[in-house]
């Protein structure tokens, strides 16, 4: 009798506290609603920051070992891409991301949008339209961006 008992309680008991109860997965899905909209304001303020030609800002999102991978393949850290942008090189007029999707993984997330550039390289202007991956994870509490992938779409 008192392994019945035990067994029935413990099942009840491993009910309640499995990932598919109603009462974690609520509160799962709150955290996960909140950290989604806080990083799309992550996404927005650091395109704003772009668009404003702001190193410093663009600086803060990212991590110190931050790198891009161009569309052309080419991987470029964080204090070359900077000095790019500080020197006027690289320029944003526009920046714009839509169909943003934000999957988290407790301390990382990756952000994928399509987005759209323009501005100008090497005094010639550009205008671009792809796919950016972001990936980010939180350090000190602050989500910070290790690496952006984009690759490039060419409208058919």
């Amino acid at each position: 009798m008192i392994s019945y008992v035990f067994v029935s309680w413990f099942i009840v008991l491993a009910g309640l506290l499995s990932p598919e109860s109603s009462a974690f997965a609520q509160r799962e899905e709150s955290v996960n609603d909140k950290t989604v909209e806080e990083l799309k304001s992550i996404e927005s303020k650091w395109g704003q920051a772009f668009v404003k030609n702001d190193v410093a800002a663009i600086g803060r999102f990212m991590a110190d070992d931050w790198c891009v991978v161009s569309p052309n393949g080419n991987v470029i850290d964080k204090a070359s891409f900077l000095g790019v942008i500080k020197s006027g090189m690289l320029t944003h007029d526009e920046m714009k991301a839509d169909d943003i999707k934000v999957r988290v993984y407790g301390d990382t997330a990756v952000v994928t949008s399509r987005s759209t550039s323009k501005g100008k390289f090497n005094g010639q202007p550009f205008s671009e339209l792809e796919r950016s991956s972001d990936v980010f994870v939180k350090q000190n509490g602050q989500w910070k961006c290790v690496l952006t992938q984009l690759t490039r779409i060419v409208e058919k």
